[in-house]
């Protein structure tokens, strides 16, 4: 069977240049659905719900792709959800809301084969332990890097590593938005390995 093109279903640059360093071509398109929680529904219930969603979705314009879906849900350690702020005063009170606490960022990760209907997804956990922020630090931080499109309200790949005591999980990708290392794994399952692929 011939390999399937690959589809990110994200317009998120970070996800983009995340998946870039899998060497894989692929194409990416904007799935739009509604991604509001349902009543009661778990964290990592939701993001792997709506990664999925995402994935199916674009699958009946794109046949014959791997359709790649991935949503992250940030959530505090009383179990409220932290969305992308949007903005300076949203992002001010999100980080400290996190300052001195452990917060947990779900990512679901869907990989769907529109060929023959395979479906696999997983949820990767990994926890930023905050360090206790001065205001002047956040208000400086935000200011600076301007964390407005990310869940959390910070970047890590750039200076929001200077927010935390430590990083817990197994793949500092996933805080970013993809788990390159579970969707590897997930990849070669379906028949594509990255390191057997020709170059280009």
């Amino acid at each position: 069977m011939i390999e399937p093109g690959l589809l990110l279903a994200s317009s998120s640059p970070y996800r983009k240049r995340l998946l870039e360093q899998l060497g894989l071509p692929f194409d990416t398109a904007s799935p739009n659905i509604d991604e509001s929680p349902a009543p009661g529904e778990a964290p990592a219930a939701l993001a792997v719900r709506l990664a999925t969603e995402k994935a199916r979705a674009l699958a009946p314009e794109h046949p014959g792709k791997m359709i790649i879906g991935s949503d992250q849900v940030a959530a505090l350690p009383d179990g409220t959800l932290l969305s992308k702020p949007g903005n300076y005063e949203r992002a001010l009170e999100q980080l400290s809301r996190s300052s001195g606490k452990s917060v947990h960022f779900l990512t679901g990760l869907a990989v769907l084969d529109t060929r023959t209907d395979t479906l696999e997804s997983c949820c990767e956990t990994f926890v930023a332990h905050f360090r206790t922020l001065t205001q002047a630090e956040i208000s400086n931080y935000l200011r600076r890097e301007q964390p407005y499109d990310c869940a959390g309200s910070f970047k890590m790949e750039g200076l929001g590593i200077a927010l935390f005591d430590r990083l817990e999980g197994r793949d500092p990708n996933s805080l970013i938005g993809l788990p390159l290392i579970a969707l590897n794994e997930i990849l070669i399952r379906l028949g594509t390995n990255p390191l057997l692929h020709p170059e280009g």
